[in-house]
């Protein structure tokens, strides 16, 4: 059997053997056994089968193919809300940690420059906190008095 293709029990299925084939089957008890069986197989009757069983088959396996292609891109809620609902709650809490942390940095932020301004620069004099009102309007634009640039023309 090592030498002969592993289809050489083929020709036992598809026709019936001659004498003197069945005799050369002798030297080989597998293919013999092979032969006996094909032969119980030939003298079992066919089973009825209703005329309508190519069109039954062929609707079976429409439905299956339908079922895959169905179960592939069918939505259910409820795999699907649950999904949903985790990830809104990741993102909140990503969104809520994000903006404290942002606070946070720019408080600090704040206070760094607080620090440096408290190190780098003197506290004002007492008369400068004094005059303050007056300081604040120097910055401020100069409006024209009407009332004076009437009495002096």
């Amino acid at each position: 059997m090592e030498n002969q293709p592993s289809d050489s029990s083929e020709p036992l299925w598809r026709r019936k053997l001659s004498g003197a084939e069945r005799a050369g089957l002798r030297a080989r008890p597998e293919l013999e056994l092979e032969a006996r069986l094909t032969d119980a197989l030939a003298k079992i009757p066919d089973a009825p089968v209703p005329s309508n069983f190519t069109a039954r088959v062929l609707a079976a396996v429409e439905l299956e193919e339908k079922q895959a292609r169905r179960s592939r891109w069918h939505w259910s809620w409820h795999l699907l809300l649950p999904r949903v609902a985790v990830t809104a709650a990741i993102l909140i809490f990503a969104g809520v940690s994000i903006q404290r942390h942002e606070a946070n940095s720019q408080r600090f932020a704040l206070w760094q420059t607080l620090a440096r301004l408290a190190v780098t620069q003197p506290p004002p004099s007492a008369d400068a906190l004094e005059n303050l009102d007056a300081i604040q309007r120097m910055g401020q634009p100069a409006h024209a008095d009407g009332e004076l640039l009437a009495a002096l023309q």
